[in-house]
């Protein structure tokens, strides 16, 4: 609870038995969550066993893989669901420091902005934290690309580190949105399709064996997939595109 405000943390899993009771210890030690919830999307190893034996995790499992932006789909019904008034997505795979958990709901509660993103550009923590040189050059060009077409600036697009208010994930429809990783930009140009606003903070990353990362060619998809989304964005905002994602106000 933080400010008499329920914070619902949600982890998107898939073969994460490595490295999700060091991620819920965090989580736990920052003393602000009430619940969390782990959707295991039809992992081949052990997460959902030992997510099983976690105090404090309520564990909900897909009987089908249906991918990260599915398994996000999830994630946030079931939040809405438990009453959560502040959702929290943390990626089990210890990637991103739960320790950032508390800055990240004082900006909603405290109603500076209803999305906030824990960014790995700014302070430069990407490559410091292990990037390949060739995913950040990637990141800085789709980044500058969507800030041209959605309008805004942000200093990142990619992170999978996000917070929400209960209001913003009521009226942001993800329904329509691809099951795949290109959800998350799909969400952010809902986002800001429907006027909030986005808060950064700065976030240090560990890239290493088990954390997760998708390959070159699923990267190549993504980019073009973000690229795409900016651009029905824009044509939607002329009047000249009809979309799902981008409903006529």
């Amino acid at each position: 609870m933080y400010s008499g405000k329920k914070i619902v943390v949600v982890m998107p899993a898939y073969k994460a038995a490595k490295t999700v009771t060091k991620t819920v210890d965090e989580v736990l030690q920052q003393g602000i969550v009430d619940e969390i919830i782990l959707v295991d999307d039809h992992s081949p190893d052990d997460t959902v066993k030992v997510a099983s034996q976690l105090l404090g995790v309520k564990v909900h499992v897909h009987e089908t893989n249906k991918g990260y932006g599915g398994n996000q789909k999830t994630c946030y019904r079931l939040a809405l669901e438990a009453g959560a008034d502040i959702v929290i997505m943390v990626h089990p795979d210890y990637q991103y420091t739960p320790k950032l958990i508390p800055a990240m709901a004082s900006m909603i509660a405290n109603d500076l902005h209803p999305c906030v993103l824990a960014s790995r550009i700014l302070g430069n923590y990407s490559l410091q934290g292990g990037m390949p040189l060739w995913k950040y050059i990637a990141n800085r060009f789709l980044t500058a690309m969507e800030n041209i077409l959605l309008g805004a600036k942000l200093s990142e697009y990619h992170t999978g580190y996000r917070a929400f208010s209960r209001e913003l994930l009521e009226k942001v429809d993800v329904s329509y949105n691809s099951d795949d990783f290109v959800f998350d930009n799909q969400m952010l140009a809902q986002i800001f399709w429907h006027g909030f606003t986005i808060g950064e903070v700065s976030c240090p990353t560990k890239y290493f064996k088990e954390a997760s990362s998708i390959n070159f060619q699923r990267s190549c998809k993504y980019g073009f997939g973000c690229l795409w989304v900016g651009t029905k964005f824009r044509l939607s905002k002329m009047g000249l595109w009809s979309s799902k994602l981008f409903p006529k106000k």
